[in-house]
């Protein structure tokens, strides 16, 4: 079976809440998820944010939030008693908690493989260690994730036409790989000119914002305006690149997404919400979109973007940027804390 398929299979695994076992070294049941009534574990694996919420991690540790740690209760954890361990969103009003003690990991990297595929599932980074219930794991290795995330697998799996209220000279481009549901896609608007730069906008996927016109960000504004603007520079003998990444809140997922919403609504910031998740307030698969431009023969853009960390991460990809657009929008009074994160503490210019 090949490294990706076997990824794929345990993404599979843990949305339906089966054990995975990672490098032959971890078996693990997903906290969230984990579909075995009466299992039990002595152990619990979690982010070091989450072992800092409960006071089990110093604060160097907790630096990085997604990092793993292990940790052990007075009692065999309950799938049940796992599941509301692992959810911080639910701290009020399930506030007691422990005692618990951190202890030794001896395989961190295997450790941090499996909440890098949590994190992928679109679940909460927890797991049982050796679950006394689950049945058979899915067999997975840190090699195989290593291969999953080769962009190199992306390939365009189809192009067509596509008029849009924004420009009717639109080519929309779908891209996928063997092993990932997620399905990318490039709306090109104008004529592709290799001599000439494109305006991109890289868009991450938004639900709330994109479709149903939330106000607690700026994602459907900013993908409303980027699609005017491609369609000015067509005017004039332009083009532009709309990709669309299906990276659903940086990365993170819609539901995690959503969770992270609620902890906002108890006062934290964007980032802290992230934090508290024990998820990366920056998830998103830069090099996805470079091989995505490379597959439509462009190697030089203007960027649209109000964040040089994107400018930098493409860079690093192997995109050469020769502009930075601004793409600044008004605020309003319910995403004007989120875009003063962004600035304060995101490095974005605004």
């Amino acid at each position: 079976m090949r490294a990706t398929r076997r990824v794929a299979l345990a993404l599979d695994a843990l949305r339906h809440g089966w054990p995975i076992e990672v490098d032959g070294v971890l078996r693990l049941l997903p906290a969230e998820t984990g579909f075995a009534p009466g299992a039990v574990g002595d152990r619990m694996l979690l982010s070091a944010a989450r072992a800092a919420t409960l006071k089990l991690a110093n604060q160097r540790d907790a630096a990085v939030p997604e990092a793993p740690v292990l940790i052990r209760g007075a009692e065999p954890f309950t799938i049940e008693a796992a599941r509301v361990l692992a959810d911080p969103s639910q701290d009020l009003a399930a506030p007691l908690k422990g005692p618990f003690a951190a202890v030794p990991l001896d395989h961190r990297y295997a450790a941090q493989t499996a909440l890098e595929l949590a994190r992928l599932a679109g679940i909460l980074p927890a797991f049982l260690v050796d679950p006394s219930a689950g049945g058979e794991a899915q067999v997975v290795s840190s090699s195989d994730l290593a291969e999953w995330h080769d962009p190199r697998h992306l390939a365009i799996a189809t192009r067509a036409q596509l008029p849009t209220l924004s420009s009717t000279a639109g080519e929309i481009v779908a891209f996928r790989s063997p092993d990932d549901m997620r399905e990318h896609v490039a709306l090109v608007i104008g004529m592709q000119q290799g001599e000439v730069e494109p305006l991109v906008r890289l868009h991450s996927e938004c639900l709330t914002g994109d479709v149903l016109g939330s106000l607690k960000c700026d994602c459907g504004p900013q993908l409303d305006a980027a699609l005017a603007a491609m369609a000015q520079e067509a005017e004039r003998g332009g083009w532009g690149i709309l990709l669309y990444l299906r990276q659903e809140g940086r990365g993170i997922g819609l539901v995690n997404k959503l969770r992270a919403y609620a902890l906002q609504d108890q006062g934290f910031d964007t980032v802290d919400a992230n934090t508290r998740l024990g998820l990366p307030a920056e998830a998103r698969d830069f090099p996805v979109a470079a091989r995505m431009l490379d597959l439509l023969g462009v190697r030089t853009i203007r960027l649209m973007t109000n964040n040089p960390a994107k400018v930098a991460a493409l860079a690093a990809a192997g995109v050469a940027v020769a502009e930075r657009v601004a793409h600044q929008l008004p605020a309003n009074p319910f995403n004007a804390r989120y875009l003063a994160t962004k600035r304060d503490r995101s490095g974005h210019l605004l």
